[in-house]
């Protein structure tokens, strides 16, 4: 399976959420979680795409180690969460919003798996509700629509380079 760089914004296990600036070209600390509430796993971008919400898409990155903002890490898709999200606070109006998991090209512990249903246990379950426990806390909604597998998931991905 192919490899895809990956931009992390905000790293595994961190309580404050960065965003990419383009204009500045640096990182900008956008806000920060509710005490007891942490990014499961590191969390970035693809470069050279762009999803519906006009951001390039989003993608989560699941191995034993945690990383930094601006670290580029070389991935394998394994598949990924088809979501709608609201644009804004209280808004009903649902945007796609898909969020991608892939792991690590380097990983160890994680190395092997292939595909969305290689994750452990509740992984999945976990990384579904933390996006709709995050997106609450801007009252924004977040709306699982379905999995997608690798196959399904790099489509999406080429078929919004940009």
């Amino acid at each position: 399976m192919g490899c895809i760089d990956i931009v992390i914004e905000t790293p595994k296990g961190s309580t404050e959420k960065y965003d990419y600036d383009p204009g500045l070209h640096l990182f900008k600390l956008k806000k920060l979680l509710p005490a007891g509430m942490v990014f499961p796993y590191d969390f970035g971008f693809i470069p050279g795409t762009k999803g519906e919400d006009g951001d390039p898409l989003d993608i989560i990155v699941i191995s034993e180690f945690r990383s930094f903002p601006g670290c580029v890490i070389k991935c394998k898709v394994i598949g990924g969460i088809k979501a709608e999200q609201s644009e804004k606070k209280r808004s009903d109006k649902l945007v796609r919003n898909d969020r991608f998991i892939a792991i690590p090209k380097v990983a160890k512990m994680f190395g092997r798996m292939e595909s969305i249903q290689d994750l452990p246990g509740q992984a999945l379950e976990e990384l579904e509700q933390f996006f709709i426990n995050y997106n609450n806390i801007e009252e924004k909604k977040f709306k699982v629509l379905s999995i997608m597998d690798a196959k399904e998931a790099l489509k999406l991905i080429e078929s919004n380079k940009n």
